[in-house]
Parts: structure tokens; C-alpha cells; sequence
């Protein structure tokens, strides 16, 4: 998902330039930029570069069904230091922008989590910003880390057009016609007085050589003596395992997935038989910021014979799309279509192959819990949108997934050591136990302490606690695992009474329900479906329950909050008969007392625990100010 931050005004050409503003955000993003990643400022050519690598090989492909897009055949990346000028100039045979293309992608930021990401880097340790910046992409913006003005001149492959974009990163840019005799981008950087260095040959090759030496695509300095070649552009893929290093297979991770972090696993192999393929693939060793809330596609580069294609074949399911790398294969023509990709079956073989490989990978891996677990909790939910949605690996994800579970830590020095799986919850069942017991909420914490788990735990019995949003979905898909039912705690009865309470039951008197039940339900009217008692509370005096078919309380709560309709359904109230209130309103209720504003406070304290609001917030408060003032 994306949410574009536009350019709030434009003025009317003056000299021939258009003169246009940020936004607010965008300004306040770009000084932050300038002004706080002053320790890393080597990664603004690295971005500048796989910008223009990215170009090329998108003219490559459009060449493939556009002739009058084709490449030249020494198409490569420049770059060109001028000491004397203080400039330094990027250039590429790519695609190249038109104008409106030149305002969508310099102009603007195509990012949700803008503001999100500024705080984050005002906050951030100096160590940590070099991976905000790949996981929130400011790309291009890092050039005005080492310059006080960057000019983009730009011709689209196809177009005799050229447009100029410039701007000294303070809130505004420019945009003029320019010319430009072939198609393609030059960004040209007046370098800051503090930032010498990166006019200096040998330090370019350096960086080139460090964050961009698996490009394929030449790179070339510009010398004395003409130029000399930047980068080794070897298709790391193709050689053999045993002769690529660790830091090679970093520095292409981060080249391929704009990290500065380590991958947390590398997956290099050669599928051979029906269809061949090289595959190098990587699973992050971070999680990017609002991941789960960005494209749900995966973005694997697609090569054939070496040659770039497509990042857009969806290699994967959606459920792996945190995965990155590249898949090289014979077996497809080098001008397919995206359309022909789609359809053919070589294509639908190899994602199978891929996502079989990388699911066994992770089977392997999870028998290490306690290395799998830095995974889990970057990606984990990620992965259980596939027990919801991908019916053929459904029950392999099920087994991999971990939980927090009330009978284990959740917080303190042993907080890590609480997480189960399916199987092992399994194994610590009660005997007379035939369903798998599961709350959802928005939260952790509160789920432990919910009053839900009451009865749960007086009786010794685990409840799974799930916090992820997929959580309120995947259960219903899945069922059952290893032939026991999952139930929410919330849905229909908690079938408690055929597990006795550990240790001391409580002793005290138990109101009469059979007067109070039906006062209550006069009291609150369509407020609630049902009054009942409950063997699922303790301590607790009320809580809700949803029926027995249809959707948990969670469930429920979210698609409210999505705007999706649901059944006309009120909750179902239990009551707690040992409880002091419950007490209370059943000696009221017999003798003839009303009732109606201590209900109506009872089933809002039951939303409440449930991390709902009170239907009426005003009256809520009304009614309990003056329960308060009574007892004074």
C-alpha cells in the first residue's frame, strides 16, 4: 500500500521553469535526510546507481515489444567526477522520466509511514540508520546528504523530450525542458564543501566496488586517462556455492533488497530436470517498516539467461513475499511478456519448485527454536496468512507457527522461552481435552490478563493468545490440528464443567440465577442476545461471549472496524454467580429492586474487558458517578 504525498503548489513558468513545493512532510523528511545520516553518507551513490541499473533494465524489457526503445549496445552506467566544478555526475542509457514521471518519483514520496519514518530517525542510534534508510526507501533523496543542489535531466526512450528537475532539498524543486541527445537520466550532484571525497576517483571505486560490484550493468569512472571499469558484474547465481563467499552473498543481499542489514538465511541452488533454474534467494534478518501493510507481491527478480525481466512474476505466494532474490532460468523466451508469464506453465512449475524449496528450508530451520525465533517474530504473521488462504500447505504452516500461551511467560528474562507450537500444546493436554483453546486480541498483555482465561486457568488448561490481526481469520480455515478442534474462549460455551478447579474452590455463596437471569435480560433488552452463568470466570463478575456459530467477539470487532457488514448479533452476557455485584443484583432483583442501571454498568465493565468502548460513554460515566457518590 502506498499513500502519495503530492506536491502542494505549482507556479506558473517563469523563465521557463516551473517552480513547484513539497509538502510539509516532505520537506520535513528531506532535512532530516540532509541533517541526520551525516556517518553514512557513502550510501547515496549506491542508491543513485541501482536507480540507474534499475532503469536499464526496465528499457531492456520494454525494448523487448517496443523497438523504438531499444538499447544501445554499450549502454552502461558513468560516472563522472568533476573536482574543478565540484560536481559529480551520475548517467545511464535507462528508460529515463518524462515530466510527469520526473513529479511522480522525484517530486513526491510514494511511501505510506512518511512521519512514522522521520520520528524513527530522529530516534534511531547512529549505528541504525543506514537500514532506515533501505527499509524505508528514501532512495534518491540521499544524494542531498553530500550535495546542496541535485539537477535530474531526463529524456523517456521513445520520446525526443527532455525535462530538467532541480532542487537544493529545502521544500521546493524546479522543472524546465532541457535537451538531451539520447534517451536516458544524468543526475548531476554539486557536491557540499565537507563532501570532497566523493569527488576523488579511488573513493568512488571504493564505494562501487563495497555496495554495487554485483550489478550487471558496466560501471564506469570517469579518469584522466579515459574510463576505467567500476564493477565486476558477475551474475552471482551462477557460480558454484563453493566459490562465493559470505561477504559476497551480503553485499548482494544488500544490493538486491536496499538493506544494510546481514540475511537471517541465504537459500543458493540449481533445480535440474524437467525445468532448470538457478535460484539466490534471501530471507531478511529484519523486518521492513509497515511490511505487512505494503504490496502483497512478491518481488523476486525474474532472469532469463542472465537477463533481467520482470520483479513482477509473483514467484512466490503472497504468504513468503518477505522473501528477495533472483531466479534465473533457460527454460523462457527472452521477449515473454508479463501477459505470456502469467500463462505459461514453466512459469507455474517454477513457483512451485521455489515455494517448496523455501517452505522445506523453513521446516528444517524451525527445528532450531531458538534460531527460528528472530524470524517468527519478524515475519511470523506474514507466513499464518497462508494457513487462511493456501488450502495445499495449509496444515506445514500450521506446524511451523509459534504462539504466546497463558500457560507459558510472556514478558520478563524468560519472555523468549514463551512460545509454543501447535504440536507441543498437543502433547500438553489434559486428557480429557479435545479442543485447542485460543484467545485473539488486539494486545498481548491484555490478552494474558484478560478475564476470559479465568476459568482457564483455575482448571490448569492452556489458552493460545493470538495478537496478530490474521489471527481472528486463519483458525476457522484450519479447523483442526493433529485431530483436535481449535476453539475460541469467546465462542458459544466454554464446556469448563467437565474440569475440576485446582486447589481451593472458592467457598462463597452463589447467587440464585434463575430470579436474576431473566431481570437482567428485561433490564438490558436487545443489548445482549443471552444471560446466562458461566463456568469461564473466577473472579471476574461479568463477561462476554459470542454464540456458538458465527464469528468470535475479535472477529466481529474487526470487521466492524473495516466497515464490512455483519450479522445483526448481540453479544451473549455470562455472569458470575460467586461474584459480590452479581450477588448484589440477584438479592435485587428477588426482592423487587431495580436493577437496570447497575445491568447497564455490568455488560459496559464486559466491553471494557474486552477493549471495547461503552455503547454510551456519557451515560457510562453518569451511572458511575453516581454509584461512586452513594458509597460516600
Amino acid at each position: 500500500m502506498t499513500e502519495q504525498t503530492t506536491s502542494t503548489q505549482s507556479s506558473a513558468p517563469q523563465g521557463g521553469a516551473e517552480q513547484h513545493e513539497f509538502s510539509a512532510e516532505v520537506g520535513r523528511l528531506l532535512d532530516l535526510v540532509v541533517h541526520s545520516l551525516y556517518s553514512e553518507r557513502e550510501i547515496f551513490l549506491r542508491e543513485l546507481v541501482a536507480n540507474s541499473a534499475d532503469a536499464t533494465d526496465r528499457r531492456r524489457f520494454e525494448a523487448l515489444t517496443d523497438g523504438a526503445r531499444a538499447l544501445p549496445e554499450d549502454a552502461k552506467i558513468r560516472i563522472n567526477p568533476d573536482k574543478e566544478a565540484r560536481l559529480l555526475t551520475i548517467s545511464d542509457d535507462g528508460s529515463g522520466m518524462s515530466r510527469e514521471e520526473l513529479v511522480s518519483n522525484l517530486g513526491t514520496i510514494a511511501r505510506s509511514g512518511t512521519r512514522a519514518f522521520g520520528q524513527q530517525l530522529e530516534s534511531a542510534k547512529p549505528e541504525d540508520k543506514p537500514n532506515l534508510i533501505g527499509q524505508f526507501g528514501v532512495g534518491f533523496y540521499a544524494a542531498f546528504m553530500v550535495a546542496d543542489r541535485v539537477e535530474v535531466v531526463s529524456r523517456r526512450a521513445g520520446s525526443e523530450e527532455a525535462w530538467r528537475w532541480a532542487s537544493e532539498g529545502k521544500g521546493a524543486y524546479t522543472l524546465e525542458p532541457a535537451t538531451r541527445e539520447k534517451a536516458g537520466t544524468d543526475i548531476t550532484l554539486h557536491i557540499k564543501e565537507d563532501a570532497d571525497e566523493f569527488l576523488d576517483t579511488w573513493r568512488l571505486q571504493a564505494i562501487i566496488r563495497k555496495w554495487a560490484d554485483h550489478i550487471s550493468w558496466p560501471i564506469t569512472i570517469l579518469k584522466e586517462d579515459g574510463e576505467s571499469p567500476a564493477n565486476e558484474g558477475t551474475a552471482l547465481w551462477r557460480k558454484p556455492k563453493s566459490e562465493v563467499t559470505e561477504e559476497q552473498l551480503n553485499d548482494f543481499y544488500r544490493h538486491v533488497t536496499h538493506n544494510f542489514d546481514t540475511p537471517w538465511a541465504t537459500l543458493h541452488w540449481r533445480a535440474e530436470g524437467t525445468i532448470e533454474f538457478t535460484s539466490l534467494l534471501f530471507i531478511p534478518g529484519s523486518r521492513p517498516f509497515e511490511f505487512s501493510e505494503q504490496s502483497r507481491e512478491s518481488r523476486i527478480r525474474l532472469h532469463v539467461r542472465r537477463m533481467f525481466i520482470t520483479d513482477d512474476a509473483n514467484l512466490v505466494p503472497s504468504w513468503l513475499r518477505f522473501v528477495q532474490g533472483v531466479v534465473d532460468t533457460e527454460d523462457l523466451p527472452l521477449n515473454v511478456s508479463r501477459e505470456m508469464l502469467q500463462a505459461t506453465p514453466v512459469l507455474a512449475r517454477i513457483r512451485k519448485a521455489v515455494t517448496g524449496r523455501v517452505l522445506t528450508d523453513l521446516k528444517n530451520r524451525a527445528k532450531d527454536a531458538e534460531t527460528f525465533l528472530p524470524f517468527w517474530e519478524n515475519f511470523g504473521a506474514i507466513v499464518k496468512e497462508g494457513v487462511w488462504e493456501d488450502a495445499e500447505h495449509r496444515t506445514e504452516l500450521a506446524g511451523l507457527a509459534r504462539f504466546r500461551s497463558s500457560a507459558l511467560p510472556t514478558d520478563g528474562e524468560d519472555a523468549a522461552k514463551g512460545w509454543t507450537t501447535l504440536g507441543d500444546y498437543v502433547a500438553r493436554m489434559k486428557p480429557e481435552q479435545d479442543a485447542i483453546y485460543f484467545l485473539t486480541g488486539d494486545n498481548e498483555d491484555a490478552l494474558a490478563k484478560s478475564p476470559q482465561l479465568e476459568g482457564f486457568r483455575a482448571r490448569g488448561i492452556e489458552v493460545l493468545l493470538l495478537s496478530d490481526p490474521v489471527d481472528a481469520f486463519w483458525p476457522e480455515r484450519l479447523s483442526s490440528f493433529e485431530g483436535k478442534t481449535l476453539r475460541s474462549v469467546t465462542q458459544g460455551h466454554a464446556d469448563l464443567e467437565k474440569f475440576a478447579i485446582e486447589g481451593e474452590a472458592d467457598a462463597g455463596d452463589a447467587a440464585d440465577l434463575d430470579i436474576l437471569i431473566p431481570a437482567l435480560k428485561e433490564a438490558l433488552g436487545e443489548s445482549v442476545s443471552e444471560v446466562r452463568g458461566t463456568d469461564r470466570l473466577v473472579s471476574s463478575a461479568v463477561v462476554l461471549a459470542a454464540p456458538e456459530h458465527g464469528p468470535d467477539l475479535q472477529l466481529q470487532k474487526l470487521m466492524r472496524r473495516s466497515g464490512q457488514k455483519i450479522p445483526d448479533s448481540a453479544p451473549i452476557l455470562e455472569v458470575n454467580a460467586r461474584n459480590p455485584l452479581i450477588r448484589t443484583l440477584a438479592r435485587r432483583a428477588a426482592e423487587k429492586e431495580p436493577i437496570a442501571e447497575l445491568a447497564q454498568v455490568a455488560l459496559d465493565i464486559a466491553r471494557i474487558q474486552d477493549g471495547e468502548a461503552p455503547k454510551d460513554p456519557a451515560a457510562f460515566a453518569q451511572r458511575l458517578t453516581a454509584l461512586l457518590a452513594a458509597q460516600a
